[in-house]
């Protein structure tokens, strides 16, 4: 069953640590912050998702990668993420929707996390289903570790 694993926050920067639940508000989650305003943030990447599975998978290729690390507001485990697409709208807690907008361009922050720092390791362009998702707020609400995702959209 898809669902939360962990919900990530920081003052800025990369890794972003993990908070039991979290409060998202049109703006994205309540506590976060990026350093780098110009390439993070703004209108159609109001809130950073990733997958647990392939972080899983990218540990399994010997990179030093954990949830958080890449900068992810919220990270997911069983959602199918080859298959997200911009436009998809997901379901989580009681009342958060949000709706997929791009694929997160790799950063360099994220070198640390690969081997040979290679961070276009999830490129969208170059590795298909391994990049993070942007998002935006379609309605706000409040989630923890553990809810329940529901795709809502295809």
């Amino acid at each position: 069953m898809a669902h939360v694993h962990q919900i990530n926050i920081s003052n800025g920067g990369v890794p972003k640590l993990p908070i039991s639940t979290g409060k998202v508000d049109a703006d994205g989650m309540v506590g976060d912050d990026q350093n780098d305003k110009k390439h993070h943030g703004g209108p159609r990447q109001t809130l950073c998702l990733y997958s647990l599975d392939v972080i899983q998978s990218l540990q399994e290729e010997g990179h030093p990668i954990e949830p958080g690390f890449a900068g992810e507001n919220i990270t997911l485990a069983g959602v199918d993420w080859p298959t997200i697409r911009s436009g998809d709208r997901f379901k989580a807690g009681q009342d958060l929707i949000i709706e997929i907008t791009d694929p997160a361009t790799p950063c360099s922050k994220n070198a640390g996390w690969f081997l040979d720092g290679n961070f276009r390791r999830m490129s969208h362009t170059a590795h298909p289903g391994f990049s993070r998702w942007y998002a935006i707020v379609i309605n706000p609400g409040e989630i923890a570790a553990g809810d329940a995702v529901e795709k809502l959209t295809a």
